[in-house]
């Protein structure tokens, strides 16, 4: 197959691909999804090959607005649309009920759906032209970091799709954020781009699913994307240490073997840099600077992946605000192998 690279010149293209049954990455404020038409149980089961994604992964469906939820769910409680006046279009997805015409392939078999209306105008604009939901997963090969630009996708997808449109780089930089608001209380099932606080100023108590913090279990269902299994991974191991950064940092320095990849913040690049011209270091963020962190954390670990490095070590920001979805990613990527000094 041929990947078409597109632009915003070719939206009417890309709608029509979707319509029509075929897989298009598309571009958002978070991460590039890799679209299919939500409806087309086929397409969507084309999305399941492209990532090699375990079928019982679900996935979301992205509307252009808010009106289209009662389309695809039933039941919505008073609370949805409280939370998307206040956070959409924007960078959070929220669990619902489904109605029948969501098929199975979308939701892996659970009476619920996520649903969520992204922020990015062209994303908007060629799901408003397709006419139909647009289920997609990141569009990366399943377990790797995921893609924040259109060449981060080419770099997995190339081949496997009919076309990428380019919409520049994602700016929030890690997934949105997914809850629950078929719980009671509503309940956090993956930080991301709208943060637990936010969410708090508006549904009052949030209870954070147990999976945000750990692996699940074998046994266990995933409700949402991104709870189950290991994600965001390079093909090197990670080690994230966390706590006071300028603690964290020393503790890398003096266990990092001389040639392991570091991903620090800026502060401490010196503190790698100089003992080694050659060891791959990769520049996270200031300390202080969450949003900034957000953007680069996936391209920080899919970097490494054109280097031979045998292991990575990662500095990790504390989990208030943003800090929660960041620490989320660098966990799963490591595989919950944490360090707190």
């Amino acid at each position: 197959m041929n990947t078409k690279r597109l632009t915003e010149k070719n939206m009417d293209e890309a709608a029509a691909i979707l319509r029509d049954g075929g897989l298009v990455g598309i571009p958002t404020e978070t991460v590039y999804g890799l679209g299919a038409n939500g409806l087309n149980e086929e397409a969507v089961a084309h999305i399941f090959e492209a990532k090699g994604r375990p079928p019982d992964n679900p996935l979301i469906l992205h509307i252009p607005d808010a009106s289209w939820l009662e389309r695809y769910c039933k039941d919505i409680p008073l609370t949805a649309y409280k939370l998307a006046d206040a956070y959409w279009p924007g960078p959070m997805t929220m669990i619902l009920r489904r109605k029948d015409i969501v098929p199975d392939a979308v939701t892996a078999g659970l009476d619920t759906v996520g649903m969520r209306c992204p922020a990015h105008p062209l994303c908007r604009a060629i799901i408003d032209a397709a006419g139909v939901p647009v289920a997609a997963p990141s569009g990366n090969t399943s377990g790797r970091p995921s893609p924040t630009t259109a060449q981060h996708m080419l770099e997995d997808m190339d081949g496997k799709i009919d076309a990428i449109v380019d919409g520049g780089p994602c700016s929030v930089g890690v997934e949105s954020t997914i809850i629950d608001l078929t719980d009671t209380p509503a309940r956090l099932l993956r930080p991301g781009g709208i943060t637990l606080e936010q969410l708090e100023a508006v549904l009052g108590e949030v209870a954070v699913d147990p999976a945000v913090t750990r692996l699940m279990g074998a046994g266990e269902q995933p409700k949402a994307p991104g709870m189950k299994y290991r994600h965001y991974a390079p093909k090197a191991p990670v080690t994230v240490v966390t706590g006071d950064p300028q603690k964290s940092a020393e503790y890398i320095a003096s266990h990092a073997a001389p040639e392991d990849g570091i991903i620090c913040f800026d502060e401490f690049l010196p503190l790698f840099t100089r003992r080694s011209e050659t060891r791959p270091v990769m520049d996270l963020g200031p300390a202080g600077d969450k949003e900034e962190q957000a953007r680069h954390i996936f391209d920080a670990l899919r970097s490494f992946d054109h280097t031979s490095v045998p292991a990575i070590w990662a500095q990790c920001p504390d989990a208030t605000g943003i800090g929660l979805a960041i620490a989320n990613r660098l966990n799963k990527a490591a595989g919950f192998h944490i360090i707190r000094v």
